[in-house]
């Protein structure tokens, strides 16, 4: 991750949570030294090992060791990492710390959950972005940590022409010869298709991906015929953990999925500290 959008990041966040400063720790022994673990409460893809200590570094004196990488799946009761240093830092860290790392290791999860259920290696599993407003980089980086690939960082990650656009333009070739006539090149252009007459001007006049929108896997199959094989074959639109295995075979290269980060379950991960009694 960007340690410099990380930090600042954090920052708003840990202000967010502190506001004028922990209350609960106000009149208890802020300064003394405790050591605490990070456990995985259930089973799943661990992603943000780099939150805790960038975050500690922001409050104080503490130190995080990461013990599972990024990417790597842990059973139910995996320590996946230790934090020591002063009571302030590591408990008024710790929620925030928690909210990023189980989201993140919740869409690792998933996404390491569709690729296993699609079972089908010619075809990449990427995210969109429908990702929640300032979680991009968190977002983005748990979506590849879990075996996924990254579309498009924002709007200036290359040009994509959706049914809005074509509309403006008056037709799929329409947009692509305006793009076309502008763009530098080392912009890629990719572009919407609804129907198969539009698919044919898409074809005909070029683009480095065309995207079939809402389509059935029968029909990506029969569409994508009509396709150089200089074009990728991106397909879009409804597709979910429950109907991604429908798309094996199917032919496309990509599969976008927005449900991958605007659809989140958060993996519970908990921090104890050293001789917490749980019942």
């Amino acid at each position: 991750m960007n340690n410099i959008l990380l930090a600042e990041k954090l920052k708003e966040f840990l202000n967010e949570d502190l506001n004028f400063g922990d209350m609960s720790l106000k009149y208890l022994q802020s300064s003394k030294v405790i050591s605490g673990s990070f456990i995985a409460k259930q089973a799943g893809v661990v992603c943000g090992q780099e939150i805790p200590q960038a975050a500690y570094d922001l409050l104080g004196n503490a130190h995080y060791t990461a013990l599972v990488e990024d990417g790597k799946y842990v059973s139910n009761g995996t320590i996946i990492g230790k934090a020591t240093g002063q009571a302030s830092v590591l408990l008024t860290g710790e929620r925030v710390i928690l909210n990023l790392v189980q989201r993140m290791s919740g869409i690792a999860s998933k996404t390491a959950r569709i690729i296993a259920k699609l079972d089908d290696p010619t075809i990449k599993i990427t995210d969109t972005r429908k990702t929640a407003p300032g979680l991009r980089m968190f977002d983005k980086f748990a979506v590849a940590a879990g075996g996924g690939f990254n579309h498009r960082f924002d709007l200036t990650g290359g040009i994509m022409l959706k049914d809005n656009h074509i509309a403006l333009a008056g037709g799929v070739r329409e947009a692509l010869l305006a793009v076309k006539r502008n763009v530098g090149p080392l912009t890629p252009i990719e572009i919407e298709v609804e129907t198969e007459d539009e698919l044919k001007d898409a074809a005909s006049v070029g683009a480095n991906v065309i995207m079939f929108d809402n389509q059935k896997p029968e029909t990506i199959k029969e569409w994508k015929r009509l396709v150089p094989e200089t074009m990728k074959i991106e397909a879009s639109g409804g597709i979910t953990e429950e109907t991604v295995a429908s798309f094996k075979g199917c032919g496309a290269d990509y599969l976008s999925i927005g449900n991958l980060t605007n659809d989140v379950s958060p993996l519970d991960i908990s921090f104890l500290v050293k001789g917490v009694i749980k019942k």
